[in-house]
């Protein structure tokens, strides 16, 4: 459930961060609208859409931060793009390639750590799995395109 305006600040003091005119503010959108996956770009156009000041490079290092303490999660997808996802629980992706758009994997039972074992004197900090996705290409549409040509 996305914490109400009211738990912002509380929410950032419990990570040990100051709460700043501009990550209360960045804070507020990014949460407000539940579990989402954003970029910095995106979460940038939100707050110059909501009249807030805050330049793409503050949006990125106000993002990296709430990552480094573990606000939010960031994994990195096609080209190097980093999302950044408000469940921070123990779960992986679909990225759908041909649209661009970031999907939750729903497991069935058990964590996907735990099909792992670490090295000795090492333990899993978390997982990063994304899934790529492409569309079916059906093979008669593609004979007959050729075909034609």
């Amino acid at each position: 459930m996305a914490p109400m305006a009211s738990q912002i600040r509380p929410l950032l003091e419990k990570y040990g961060l100051r709460a700043t005119r501009q990550r209360l503010g960045l804070a507020n959108l990014l949460f407000s609208k539940g579990d989402r996956h954003v970029t910095a770009d995106a979460l940038a156009a939100e707050a110059h859409a909501a009249r807030m000041f805050a330049s793409l490079a503050t949006v990125y290092n106000v993002l990296n931060l709430f990552a480094e303490v573990g606000l939010v999660r960031s994994f990195t997808v096609e080209g190097g793009k980093t999302i950044f996802d408000t469940n921070t629980t123990d779960h992986s992706h679909f990225y759908f390639e041909d649209t661009g758009a970031i999907a939750d994997i729903v497991t069935k039972g058990g964590k996907f750590a735990d099909h792992f074992e670490p090295p000795p004197g090492y333990e899993i900090a978390k997982v990063d799995v994304v899934v790529r996705l492409q569309r079916k290409k059906d093979k008669a549409v593609d004979g007959a395109a050729r075909v034609i040509r």
